[in-house]
């Protein structure tokens, strides 16, 4: 059996250890001794992705902030999603997490870091949300593990109701907002009743073939006409343009893994 090799490895805001490594030809992403993302399973990233942009195919020259890079799926289907008109700004805190997308794993989702539209800054996406007011069509956050925030304690900020008012007011007018999480959260969905936002909630299987579907991504807005219609089928993850690549996974569930047959409905607030 072939020995897992660690490739590179940085500290996160919290002080624990992030590391790059390799098995075979799999890749993984660990946060101590918890796999949090391998390239074996990608499929949520990629409805995140889809269900963020594809409001935005026709439109004329969208913009889109990305928060959370990880192993570049989700900015992979984004990009494929969005018209060549569009800019996509990729918001990564650990500048390690961008040197391993460009020297390990561009060539895992298609190397979408080259393309032209991409901006990518290596800083809190928080910090960007604050600083621009009416900017961006969609904002896509894959940050942490959801609400439930793991890497950073700070991360929490993002998810309650002064971060998620912020959130929203760097949409333009029919702009949403598409949040990823490893788990169903009732807390974060109460706080967008309480807000009186509209949202859509998608449910994702954690495993290929599995029943259960603990993952979701959130497509939230203040106007329910800006919501993405349901769908009338599951929810396909887009092809990538190379190999299966790698996503989140482990004691946590991070990431899944095979096709995202998923369900949308709509909540509102009270």
């Amino acid at each position: 059996m072939k020995p897992i090799v660690t490739l590179a490895s940085t500290t996160t805001p919290d002080g624990q250890t992030l590391s790059l490594c390799q098995h075979d030809s799999d890749f993984m992403i660990r946060l101590g001794r918890d796999e949090l993302m391998s390239s074996r399973h990608f499929a949520s990233e990629q409805a995140l992705g889809q269900l963020g942009c594809e409001r935005l195919a026709h439109r004329p020259e969208p913009a889109v902030l990305i928060g959370g890079l990880g192993m570049g799926y989700t900015l992979r289907t984004a990009l494929d999603t969005l018209p060549p008109t569009a800019t996509v700004v990729v918001a990564e805190f650990l500048p390690a997490v961008v040197e391993w997308n460009r020297n390990f794993l561009g060539e895992l989702a298609g190397y979408p870091l080259q393309d032209r539209r991409v901006t990518v800054m290596a800083e809190d996406v928080f910090r960007i949300i604050r600083t621009s007011p009416g900017r961006f069509d969609a904002i896509l956050l894959d940050v942490d593990n959801g609400p439930h925030a793991m890497t950073s304690a700070a991360n929490h900020r993002l998810y309650g109701p002064h971060g998620i008012d912020a959130t929203l007011d760097a949409l333009r007018g029919e702009g949403c907002l598409s949040i990823w999480s490893a788990t169903r959260d009732l807390a974060f969905e109460r706080r967008l009743h309480y807000a009186s936002l509209r949202f859509r909630t998608y449910c994702l299987p954690a495993y290929s073939n599995s029943r259960s579907k603990p993952h979701r991504v959130w497509v939230i807005s203040r106007s329910a006409g800006s919501l993405p219609k349901a769908p009338a089928a599951p929810v396909r993850p887009l092809p990538s343009p190379t190999r299966p690549a790698p996503r989140w996974r482990g004691r946590f569930h991070r990431r899944s893994h095979g096709p995202s047959h998923s369900t949308g409905h709509d909540s509102q607030g009270l």
